[in-house]
């Protein structure tokens, strides 16, 4: 069997009509129609079902496309293991990321990719890091960019760089006027903390327990982009967050911070890496790229930053 026939296949099962799929492909519908017949022969069976509408799978039909996607996915990945044996890497590279670490650094990737490796294409995902350890173990992302609360130990995740926690207000404010902030003076303030049950929130409420008090959540938000607005429009509101999620409001003025203290609580950047299988040639060189950018900016997540990260100890 001819896997482009599998292919259109494909193409008429997801658009529903053989009139599309000739559009598609720029042909006439009586060749779509001719390919598609002479496959069920060889199948044994019809796989579509005509309809006033268009088509859709029989049982046959359904059962042939689980097994197809499956085959057609391994049949181009095998195509872009040779083109890379021929000096051409190609594929899409799946990446989960947290949205405090995506831009500079995916856009400074991406450039270099289109430059160096036109083939290789990004499917870049956002999300919490629970939620991209989950994705990460379903095998729904080939890599992931994750904040740890502990230095990395295994070989699946390596450290990019490690970052201090920031007590963040509106400008003007005399809290966060200094270089510093004693993570003890955090009793009492109005705070905007991500919603439980969120790592970071259980790493802030466990340091408050054991300095013997409560953090008092005016609002809880997962949102970034939520949290900095809240506190820059908010006299006397406060949030804690990364450097890298911060340095272009710090640079523009709308923000202002002092780093936390006694403790730091030190958060590792890490590029996590399936736990099980391989990584294709084109994840192998975008997680080659992920790391040579960080080193090159200082083992930072941008190239300049406002507020200094902690030096990243390997």
């Amino acid at each position: 069997m001819n896997p482009n026939d599998f292919r259109l296949f494909l193409e008429v099962a997801e658009l529903g009509s053989f009139t599309k799929a000739a559009a598609l492909r720029q042909t006439v519908q009586s060749h779509i129609s001719r390919q598609i017949g002479d496959l069920e022969k060889q199948c044994g069976g019809a796989l579509f079902r005509r309809t006033g509408r268009g088509v859709t799978l029989t049982d046959l039909g359904q059962h042939v496309q689980a097994r197809v996607r499956s085959w057609v996915r391994e049949t181009d990945q095998l195509l872009a293991d040779i083109r890379v044996d021929a000096g051409e890497p190609m594929g899409e590279v799946r990446l989960g990321i947290l949205p405090s670490a995506a831009h500079p650094l995916i856009t400074h990737v991406f450039l270099r990719l289109k430059a160096e490796f036109p083939k290789i294409k990004l499917n870049v995902r956002e999300g919490q890091g629970g939620e991209l350890d989950t994705l990460l173990d379903m095998g729904s992302v080939d890599m992931a960019i994750l904040f740890r609360y502990q230095k990395p130990t295994g070989a699946d995740e390596q450290l990019l760089a490690v970052a201090g926690t920031y007590l963040v207000s509106r400008p003007g404010d005399p809290l966060t006027q200094h270089d510093s902030f004693e993570f003890a003076r955090l009793a009492g303030l109005r705070l905007v903390l991500p919603r439980r049950p969120a790592h970071w929130r259980a790493v802030l409420d466990e340091t408050a327990r054991s300095k013997g008090f409560v953090l008092q959540a005016e609002v809880e938000a997962d949102s970034l982009r939520v949290q900095k607005e809240l506190v820059a429009h908010t006299p006397g509101l406060y949030s804690l967050l990364g450097p890298f999620s911060i340095d272009a409001e710090l640079r523009a003025g709308h923000l202002q911070a002092a780093r936390v203290v006694n403790p730091d609580l030190r958060r590792h950047v890490t590029l996590a890496l399936p736990r099980q299988g391989q990584l294709t040639p084109a994840s192998k060189i975008v997680a080659r790229l992920l790391r040579e950018t960080v080193e090159a900016w200082g083992h930072r997540l941008s190239l300049k930053t406002v507020v200094t990260p902690s030096p990243a100890t390997r």
